[in-house]
């Protein structure tokens, strides 16, 4: 598919990004249904990894952002993922921050959105899910969780409990989304005493959750590239110690240096893409040398090649997430990274 995509990405990139976006993801729904995109798509790689208790077809998941409500689960997933990882959902439908609020950064291969968690609302995005052949079969379907930018952070946590009470039975796993820029405050619990606070309450909350259910659904925490090493420290020790089953690092970064004088460069939000590579493979080496084998890392940030896959690997990762380098390289690439991490 790569020809095609270098033949549809000029035009594409002539549109506004979200409606670029948007248009991208309705055609792919079509392709899908007309039984065209198994002929486009290379076969997905078998290269099974169990992690958390779940199994992996394949290392390369999607990062959460692209389908924020559950809408295309069916065409992303034919295009050879290993899991897909839905959402930022949150408790109360919301539109997000006003637009323009998303910008390309062709020069640096970088996206800048401020999209501010627009979503239907997690009931909404659950039906979805329920409707998809792909969650029907027992694909890996992992949901990411937010507040409500109405919701003061004080009561993060009632949110968090709230789209966790909702995702539980459908999700293979759960993450929970505390370093997104793009809702106000809402870093700020990555904190010590915030982040102690709201993991207490998670654990309570999932314990009650698991007897209902009679199942413990492993949870994840999404931190910022933008952390010291001593924040990453206690934010690893403390996830030990609340029984968190795994962290995804990173999200996007609120640093400009490589982006200066660029188009767009000045522009706030998030920082995806090229530019957050090193700082995200740094980030995982500093958990790996603080957590060992004692906890999972889920590698995500600047992945454009097979090789930027095997640099997560080798600096700790476990799993890796594409998002960004979709929009830059196209469908192509996730089989490009499956096949690098290909276990001999």
């Amino acid at each position: 598919m790569t020809d095609r995509y270098s033949l549809l990405r000029p035009w594409l990139f002539c549109l506004d990004p979200e409606q670029a976006h948007n248009l991208t993801l309705s055609n792919l729904d079509r392709a899908q249904r007309w039984g065209l995109l198994e002929r486009l798509v290379s076969k997905p790689i078998a290269d099974p990894h169990t992690l958390c208790g779940i199994t992996f077809p394949n290392p390369v998941g999607l990062a959460a952002g692209l389908d924020k409500d559950g809408k295309h689960i069916d065409a992303l997933a034919a295009l050879g993922f290993g899991f897909l990882e839905i959402g930022t959902v949150t408790p109360r439908p919301q539109p997000g921050n006003p637009k323009p609020r998303m910008f390309r950064l062709t020069e640096a291969q970088a996206i800048i959105n401020r999209m501010g968690f627009n979503n239907d609302g997690v009931d909404a995005c659950v039906a979805r899910v329920r409707r998809s052949q792909f969650w029907q079969q027992g694909g890996v379907l992992g949901m990411n969780i937010g507040k409500n930018a109405s919701t003061p952070i004080e009561d993060a946590a009632s949110d968090y409990i709230l789209a966790m009470e909702a995702v539980y039975e459908i999700a293979s796993y759960i993450t929970v989304n505390i370093s997104s820029p793009n809702t106000q405050n809402l870093r700020a619990l990555q904190g010590e005493d915030m982040l102690r606070s709201l993991l207490g309450d998670l654990d309570e909350a999932r314990k009650r959750l698991s007897d209902r259910y009679g199942v413990r659904k492993p949870l994840f925490l999404k931190i910022a590239p933008d952390l010291d090493t001593a924040d990453i420290n206690l934010i690893a020790d403390l996830l030990m110690e609340f029984g968190i089953d795994a962290i995804i690092a990173t999200n996007t970064t609120i640093a400009r240096d490589a982006v200066q004088g660029m188009q767009h460069g000045e522009e706030s939000g998030g920082l995806s893409g090229a530019p957050v590579r090193a700082a995200s493979t740094q980030v995982i080496k500093t958990l790996k040398a603080r957590l060992g084998n004692n906890l999972p890392i889920i590698g995500v940030g600047g992945i454009l090649s097979g090789a930027d896959a095997r640099e997560k690997m080798m600096a700790g990762a476990s799993l890796v997430q594409i998002y960004s380098g979709l929009i830059y390289r196209g469908p192509d690439l996730v089989t490009e990274c499956a096949k690098a991490l290909r276990q001999p």
